[in-house]
């Protein structure tokens, strides 16, 4: 069995927590694509069986997300899980803030949570701080698609709609905006409503999907995930490319879904008109 499950993730919980029961559901081995802070919601795709090899190939990386900003304190996790650092009175307006986010729009630099999976001299950065080491993750390129503001939803609250490339941290989206505008800010809810092919409105929450009498029916066939053209192979060039004959042709190069027949083996590339698999999920 392989397949992508487009799993909605609910809030409070980790993203590991969430794979492992989806793991359990189908009692075998299962990969995400995009981790989630266990305070956020949303789309967090799960790779089921040899799927998981695919995510390298979904290169529409580009993510979506509403997320809420809470200014005049800043914490050590920059949410509003963490312990209070700072405060300020300033509590900027729409206009102050429309004002400041085009600078945060296209490729910019960002320095990540300390509270974060990056790794800092080969450990994490969030088992570095809670060891209460000092210490500055390094800063990262990144890009920002679209950021604007939806409007205020509490005396010191705004929404925002996020739309980035991968390895975005919102949290220092919403530290640095509020800099820009003379304030502190956290991040005080996030909801990822797209990760690449997979979007909210498709996916299936995690307590209907653990219910669920029959979970296969929510799994997508990893070839309807991936955008390239496909290669149909006999059963015959299929087994000799299998014995290491690369001797079919095609006139293009590039990655191909390759099938064998009807069925799906994985991801082919074609150089100097020889295709060879890359990567099996049969």
């Amino acid at each position: 069995m392989n397949g992508f499950i487009n799993l909605l993730k609910p809030a409070g919980m980790s993203s590991a927590y969430a794979v492992g029961a989806v793991k359990k559901k189908f009692n075998m081995p299962c990969g995400h694509m995009g981790t989630l802070d266990p305070m956020a919601e949303g789309v967090l795709p799960v790779g089921v069986g040899r799927a998981s090899r695919l995510f390298q190939y979904l290169t529409e990386k580009r993510k979506s997300y509403k997320a809420r900003f809470k200014f005049g304190l800043i914490t050590d996790t920059l949410d509003t899980t963490g312990v209070t650092e700072n405060t300020c009175a300033h509590i900027p307006s729409q206009e102050e803030i429309e004002g400041a986010l085009g600078a945060f729009k296209g490729v910019i630099e960002q320095i990540p949570p300390r509270y974060s999976a990056k790794c800092v001299g080969g450990k994490r950065g969030y088992k570095l701080a809670r060891q209460g080491v000092d210490f500055t993750p390094a800063p990262a390129r990144v890009e920002v698609f679209d950021f604007y503001c939806i409007g205020k939803t509490g005396e010191d609250e705004y929404e925002f709609n996020i739309e980035c490339g991968g390895g975005v941290y919102i949290r220092s989206l919403a530290r640095d905006l509020a800099a820009a505008c003379g304030s502190l800010a956290v991040m005080s809810a996030l909801t990822r409503t797209r990760s690449g092919v997979f979007d909210y409105e498709s996916g299936v929450k995690l307590e209907e999907f653990v219910q669920s009498i029959s979970p296969e029916k929510y799994l997508i066939p990893p070839q309807n995930t991936l955008s390239y053209e496909s290669v149909v192979l006999s059963k015959a060039q299929a087994e000799r490319i299998l014995n290491g004959i690369f001797d079919y042709r095609t006139e293009k190069g590039g990655l191909f879904k390759v099938f064998c027949e009807e069925e799906f083996w994985g991801v082919g590339e074609a150089a100097g008109g020889i295709l060879k698999i890359k990567t099996y999920v049969r």
